[in-house]
């Protein structure tokens, strides 16, 4: 069975995206995936501080262009966005956190991190407030009280870092990140190539 990991941000628009595109894929393929939250920001602090600059000039034209085919990508995919809002760049590591508190429970990473995706992206909610949180796991039939508590350990802000740190050093530079074997793919337009790769792991 072919193996992917997937790591993403929630505040990232183009994974919330792939992560709803990607559905599909898994099922068609029978490919087994790992989700692996990891934070966004300390990728670009280390490896790509470009996106910093680019979020400085919001009328450059490739920044009105990406938006444009965010917005048609979004279209094809029949998935409601409302972004930008004024929460926009949203500080993801709260939320982050909670999701390495189920990272070991992936189905429930996978219900909440969708809940996580649709609050933020469809509805326009601050991912950053702890009560908005809170809502969503509860939402997924978890305990958010718990979730919250979970993301002041330690052992889970290291677990974030950690991830984050082998993100970039098995190579990404952004996100989302999909891994299979050795093979690196980013972003939501090239999943038609995860898919290409899936089906021929699995032949």
């Amino acid at each position: 069975m072919a193996q992917l990991e997937f790591f993403y941000d929630l505040s990232s628009p183009w994974t919330y995206l792939a992560f709803n595109n990607v559905q599909p894929i898994l099922e068609e393929t029978g490919a087994k995936v790992t989700w692996r939250p990891f934070l966004v920001g300390g990728v670009f602090n280390a490896v790509n501080p470009a996106v910093y600059e680019a979020r400085a000039q919001p009328m450059d034209p490739k920044i009105v262009h990406n938006y444009r085919w965010l917005h048609e990508w979004a279209q094809l995919a029949e998935l409601p966005l409302t972004f930008p809002t004024e929460h926009h760049p949203v500080k993801s590591v709260l939320a982050m956190r909670a999701c390495c508190v189920l990272e070991n429970r992936q189905p429930d990473l996978k219900r909440f991190s969708q809940a996580a995706f649709d609050a933020y992206f469809a509805r326009g909610e601050n991912i950053d407030d702890p009560a908005v949180l809170i809502a969503i796991a509860t939402t997924c039939g978890l305990d958010g009280d718990a979730l919250i508590a979970g993301t002041a350990e330690q052992a889970i802000k290291d677990r974030l870092r950690a991830n984050t740190e082998e993100a970039i050093a098995r190579g990404a530079y952004g996100s989302p990140t999909l891994l299979m074997d050795q093979s690196l793919y980013f972003g939501n337009d090239q999943l038609p190539l995860v898919r290409a790769a899936l089906l021929e792991s699995g032949s």
